[in-house]
């Protein structure tokens, strides 16, 4: 009888915990990938280097020393510093993940990379929508700015019509004669 491993779709939050912001793109690290797909991060690898032509340097990147350092400050894990790993990890784009489910065909390496995808282009969606919130309001911003300079002109105004010298002047109406 074969073997068949049952899909067990995973919590949004765990892949978006996976996800950090390196060089200015949001990646997934390769052990991590490995952990969501099921495999080890060597053979993850293996698969990748064989493959290299279909990661340019946008879809896939290896930290520096200092990326390395950074993002092991930004994971909470006990254990040595290098968490045993002997080289800096592979980090992974959005495009670079959909170009795994090509190297790994396995159906969770697909699931997987179908959530994932998914979850990047929600990410992007949320963004953008900020992105559009955060324009709404500097225009209103600038709106207000030049409304400020106009109630300030009133106010102004106002407090000159409130402290206008009163002078003596003569009573108007109806004069009664004196007889």
């Amino acid at each position: 009888m074969e073997k068949t491993k049952k899909l067990i779709p995973l919590a949004e939050e765990e892949i978006i915990g996976k996800i950090y912001f390196i060089r200015g793109k949001k990646v997934l690290i390769d052990r991590d990938l490995a952990a969501l797909y099921g495999v080890e991060t060597r053979v993850l690898n293996q698969a990748v280097k064989r493959n290299l032509k279909r990661f340019p340097p946008d879809f896939m990147f290896q930290l520096t020393a200092a990326e390395f350092k950074n993002w092991t400050s930004q994971i909470v894990i006990s254990g040595s510093d290098k968490m045993g790993l002997r080289k800096p990890p592979l980090a992974f784009t959005e495009e670079g993940v959909a170009m795994l489910s090509s190297v790994l065909n396995s159906e969770i390496a697909i699931a997987v990379n179908i959530q994932i995808i998914r979850i990047f282009s929600r990410m992007r969606e949320a963004f953008l929508t900020q992105k559009d919130i955060l324009l709404k309001l500097e225009q209103l911003e600038r709106k207000m700015e030049n409304r400020d300079t106009d109630i300030q002109t009133i106010f102004a105004a106002l407090k000159e019509l409130v402290h206008i010298p009163q002078t003596e002047r003569a009573l108007i109406g109806f004069k009664q004669q004196e007889e």
